[in-house]
């Protein structure tokens, strides 16, 4: 499993995720987890899984 912190600037999730499913390829992974810190007061928190092309990503949002 490949673990990560991404900031909360959606062009940096974008590269975050990128870059996550760059490890995923690299060590031959189907599925990887991010955790996003997002310190806005609108936030959404919560779990979700992202389908990105025929690998997923589990998100946590804090």
């Amino acid at each position: 499993m490949i673990y990560m912190g991404i900031r909360t600037r959606h062009f940096t999730k974008m590269m975050g995720e990128q870059q996550l499913l760059d490890y995923l390829s690299y060590y031959h992974l189907d599925k990887g987890y991010m955790l996003s810190y997002n310190f806005n007061k609108n936030k959404q928190i919560g779990v979700k899984e992202i389908e990105l092309g025929n690998k997923v990503l589990v998100e946590a949002v804090v």
